[in-house]
């Protein structure tokens, strides 16, 4: 029953996503049955999707990496205040 509760909002937002038919013939063939609204108005606007998708590449790029090795050696770091504090 939880796997049900937990995946029936994923499977309706991921339903959500595809584009309509209307929407489809209006997208530039890169987005065509990804995304609705009429698509990009000019360059500017697949510029600005670029570099956001570089953002978010790299913030998940270096979130996965500080979350694996996170790299403190100090010995006064407050993590070590609290995991050896009785």
């Amino acid at each position: 029953m939880k796997r049900i509760v937990i995946l029936l909002p994923l499977l309706l937002a991921a339903l959500g996503g595809f584009a309509c038919p209307a929407c489809e013939k209006q997208q530039p063939a890169l987005l065509k049955g990804i995304s609705h609204g009429s698509g990009p108005d000019s360059n500017w606007d697949m510029v600005i999707v670029w570099i956001i998708a570089i953002i978010v590449v790299l913030t998940l790029f270096f979130s996965i990496k500080f979350l694996v090795k996170p790299g403190e050696k100090s010995k006064s770091h407050i993590k070590r205040f609290i995991l050896s504090n009785d």
